[in-house]
């Protein structure tokens, strides 16, 4: 015990910024929710805080560096001749508010920069009345050397907003990159900005992904972000490092607002989101960016500046008023976690008919309903139980008494069994305006399951909507669906325990996700009809995943939501695909899949290439090789 306690000390000094970061932080959970929270955050950090299986290990992590993100001469060479070859060189204006920074940082933050393998980029700093005189030095030394650099003075404290907008007029480059005083940029990160935005001309915003930097200027924690995600942004500001935008869409929106310090970079993504739309967002999967761990950085943790949260909450607020969108922000992990939107429920709540397809197996198929009936607070909906051949006398008995219920209807299909042809007649049958596929093994948990997958499933653009699944013995079976895991498909964060927050918080979440499983997926039964339903031709295995990819194709974004939670008592009614008798069929509905769907199961954008689609070492630990190069 002696050498984990240790390590989870030392860990969590690390990305606190120091012992004494670390134990202030504690000190504030002892006050708000006792010994418990801080056992519970000691357990997250020890077992992962923000990873599926732990955090890698530093030296894991300098391996991977060295092999696959380092440089050299001959990689410089390369990057200077795509850079040789760019149709467009746009010039890129590198904007930065400083206040009383660290020399030694400042300095390292400024030779980042000119250090870049681009050259087209001016360097726009804002120094916002720092009292210590060797600001103005530095800046002016560096402005002398290069004169790429500028800089201005600002005459009083403004805080962080007003100096960065101090930086902004200053500007004149095409885009705007975004970084902190004391953060550095590798020497390839605007090369592999300019060759983005090259390829996808229709981007106005782009972002890279991240890793922290220790005070000894170790890498450390990296981030490897999805593709854009509209429901992630909402929880975390996975935007933001390396965040480089349109300059007239910055302009257009106003600049940085003041009263969201803290969260500034947060409120302008949003704010430019609403001008510019989804689609104009571009992932750059390579990290540009190295976020420097510092006592009371956000780097660490929200609850390092509660003022930070706080504006975080109200950026998205305003967001969401802007946006006409009916919802109220809540705040499930105190100021030191991703933050839940809960939608409100149309009004008048839309009909939503819950299809359970079941063979006999009577207790599974008692506890589903009665859950449903005594838990579920969601009050317009009708039970359609679809009995595929059922023979045993006590289960025609009992369907015979739910047949006798106003709002449950029971058909009968004793074709050989087809998991999509079940659910696509009783779908045709369904009197709702949302369907809700759901298995006969599912047990409810939290009563508002189904509040939480209609408010989402109405949303305009939304597709399926999948829920949070456990096993009995509470760990996690389904947590959303990741293409290309183990195959075609597997399970995000499968075997989690309760407590544990999963990569990056993803666990906990709500996000956009590729595919999400129909043991309790809720759509819109004109999506359904759309789409024309489950594909019959997959009558077992991945029809759920190949529906949710034609969903995705038919221009919708699926969602999954940890706030809808039910326990899954998985192939207890139907067995194992593993099975003799069906593992021949399970292999052609693989091959099926890898046939049709080639190019999402190869790189899913809801994960990353960077991250490793194996099964004997879990999800979201780095790829060895990444499938991606390290300028693609």
């Amino acid at each position: 015990m002696l050498p984990r306690a240790i390590h989870t000390i030392r860990r969590q000094a690390e990305v606190r910024g120091g012992l004494g970061s670390a134990i202030a932080y504690y000190w504030t959970i002892v006050r708000r929710e006792g010994l418990r929270g801080v056992s519970a955050r000691v357990a997250r950090l020890r077992d992962g805080a923000g990873f599926a299986d732990g955090p890698p290990s530093d030296e894991r992590y300098h391996a991977w560096i060295e092999r696959f993100d380092s440089f050299d001469d001959t990689k410089r060479s390369e990057v200077r001749k795509f850079i040789e070859a760019l149709p467009r060189k746009p010039l890129i204006s590198i904007v930065v508010p400083t206040y009383n920074s660290d020399e030694k940082l400042l300095r390292e933050m400024i030779a980042s920069v000119t250090a870049q393998l681009y050259p087209h980029w001016e360097l726009c700093i804002a120094d916002d009345a720092s009292p210590d005189p060797h600001v103005a030095r530095v800046l002016a030394e560096a402005a002398a050397a290069d004169p790429r650099i500028r800089y201005t003075v600002r005459a009083t404290n403004g805080h962080i907003s007003e100096a960065s907008n101090s930086a902004l007029e200053l500007v004149q480059g095409e885009y705007v990159a975004l970084l902190d005083h004391d953060d550095i940029l590798p020497e390839h990160a605007l090369a592999m900005v300019a060759r983005y935005i090259n390829v996808h001309p229709h981007g106005r915003m782009f972002y890279s992904d991240e890793d922290k930097l220790t005070l000894e200027g170790a890498r450390t924690y990296p981030y490897f972000k999805p593709d854009w995600n509209p429901q992630l942004i909402l929880s975390q500001n996975f935007f933001s490092h390396l965040g480089v935008y349109e300059t007239a869409l910055v302009r257009q929106a106003g600049g940085f607002r003041k009263g969201l310090e803290g969260s500034q970079d947060h409120d302008l993504a949003l704010r430019c989101l609403e001008i510019s739309g989804h689609d104009s967002v571009v992932h750059i999967p390579h990290i540009l960016y190295h976020w420097r761990t510092m006592p009371g950085s956000t780097a660490q943790s929200g609850s390092e500046k509660p003022y930070a949260h706080i504006a975080k909450v109200r950026a998205i607020e305003d967001h969401l008023s802007r946006s006409a969108i009916r919802a109220s922000v809540e705040q499930p992990f105190g100021d030191s976690g991703p933050l839940r939107v809960r939608y409100a429920v149309p009004s008048p709540a839309p009909r939503v008919s819950i299809i359970i397809p079941t063979r006999d197996g009577l207790d599974l198929l008692r506890q589903c309903i009665d859950s449903v009936q005594l838990k579920t607070t969601y009050e317009n909906y009708e039970i359609i139980v679809v009995d595929n051949g059922s023979v045993k006398p006590e289960t025609l008995e009992y369907l015979s008494s739910l047949a006798a219920q106003p709002n449950v209807r029971i058909l009968r299909d004793d074709s050989p069994f087809n998991f999509s042809a079940l659910n696509n007649r009783a779908a045709a049958q369904a009197s709702g305006d949302y369907v809700c596929l759901l298995n006969n093994d599912i047990e409810v948990i939290t009563p508002d399951w189904l509040d939480e997958m209609v408010s989402i499933a109405a949303q305009p653009g939304t597709g399926a909507v999948g829920a949070r699944l456990w096993y009995p013995n509470d760990t996690l079976q389904h947590g959303g669906v990741l293409l290309g895991l183990g195959g075609v498909a597997g399970h995000m964060h499968a075997n989690l325990r309760r407590w544990q927050l999963g990569y990056f918080g993803r666990a906990v979440t709500t996000q956009n996700l590729s595919a999400v499983t129909a043991a309790c997926l809720v759509i819109r039964k004109s999506i359904y009809d759309q789409v024309g339903g489950l594909n019959e031709e997959l009558a077992v295995a991945f029809n759920d995943v190949d529906f949710c990819i034609r969903v995705l194709k038919a221009g919708y974004r699926n969602v999954w939501t940890p706030h809808a939670e039910l326990y899954h008592h998985e192939s207890a009614s139907r067995g194992s695909d593993m099975d003799p008798d069906k593992y021949e069929r399970f292999v052609s509905e693989v091959r099926w899949m890898e046939a049709r769907w080639p190019d999402l199961i190869a790189n899913d954008p809801a994960y990353n290439r960077n991250l490793t689609l194996r099964t004997d070492i879990a999800p979201f630990a780095l790829a060895e090789p990444p499938r991606i190069g390290q300028f693609e």
